[in-house]
């Protein structure tokens, strides 16, 4: 294995660590409770402002492109009617209150100094993303730090995630493909189909998506991934890895250690909360480096 190959491998792992903390936001019901109270009454509503908001007070255009897997129908609908619901900062302001209040009622056993020494080695690893091309990571770096254990931890955890997901929608783009075509596949692959229209998008975009796969080879006509679509979409994860490398070997080996051991706990904790089958495609802990 060379070297980039390990350096790939460690951001895997440490996705899978860290992914659980940032999901909160998503699927505990004080997170939720928290949009609901500034006025984001509904899940998707709160989804788009939360995670758009430290993008300002933005349109659709920059969110289907950063966001990329959902229907610009969808995004049209909630951006910019939301922003007369609770603006950017008061969006902020929810996502991480929520998101603190979650952590807390899931790591009250944990001693503070666990917490502290998760979250001064978390945002070091965030303070070394490279912003270059990567919009939302670029974005949520730019806040304010933030004052508290758990919500540094959050913080961190969320800019290391947008850091890691900018890497993937360049890597999809890379291997040309398209929203509804990287969709199609996982479901063709395993994933519910519920992914695609709780994204907005039609079956007959589906279909018309899955008939590109079949033609460029990726799909069978039956449906099923093949071997060369195996190959490509396993390139795109190896080069979404490889992108998300840098903040780690910024951390050094023994510091990303202690890391996983610190982050361990929080992260088992968080999947308690985290649906099976989860449309965000998070795996169970990676153990090995």
């Amino acid at each position: 294995m060379t070297n980039q190959d390990e350096a790939g491998r460690t951001a895997r792992v440490l996705w899978t660590y860290y992914e659980p903390l940032h999901v909160v936001t998503y699927f505990h019901p004080r997170a939720r409770a928290a949009f609901e109270a500034v006025g984001l009454r509904g899940y998707w509503r709160g989804y788009f402002a939360g995670r758009a908001a430290p993008l300002g007070a933005t349109g659709p255009a920059p969110v289907v492109a950063t966001f990329f897997s959902f229907a610009p129908a969808m995004v049209e609908r909630a951006l910019p009617a939301v922003w007369q619901l609770a603006s950017p900062e008061e969006a902020l302001r929810a996502r991480l209150t929520g998101a603190v209040q979650a952590l807390a009622e899931l790591t009250y056993e944990l001693p503070e100094e666990h917490l502290v020494e998760a979250a001064d080695l978390l945002e070091a690893a965030a303070g070394a993303v490279e912003p270059g091309g990567r919009v939302l990571g670029a974005a949520n770096a730019a806040l304010a730090l933030a004052e508290y254990p758990l919500a540094r931890l959050w913080q961190a955890a969320t800019t290391l995630r947008e850091h890691r997901g900018d890497g993937h929608v360049a890597a999809l783009v890379a291997a040309g493909l398209d929203p509804v075509e990287t969709l199609a596949f996982k479901i063709a692959d395993g994933m519910a189909p519920i992914m695609l229209t709780g994204r907005g998008w039609t079956e007959e975009q589906w279909h018309a998506a899955r008939d590109r796969l079949v033609g460029r080879g990726w799909l069978t006509p039956e449906g099923k991934p093949s071997e060369a679509g195996r190959a490509g979409f396993r390139a795109v994860e190896e080069a979404t890895d490889a992108a998300a490398a840098h903040p780690w070997r910024a951390l050094g080996a023994e510091r990303v250690a202690r890391l996983r051991e610190l982050l361990d706990p929080l992260a088992r904790r968080c999947h308690t909360v985290i649906p099976p089958g989860n449309p965000i495609g998070l795996p169970t802990l990676l153990t090995e480096a």
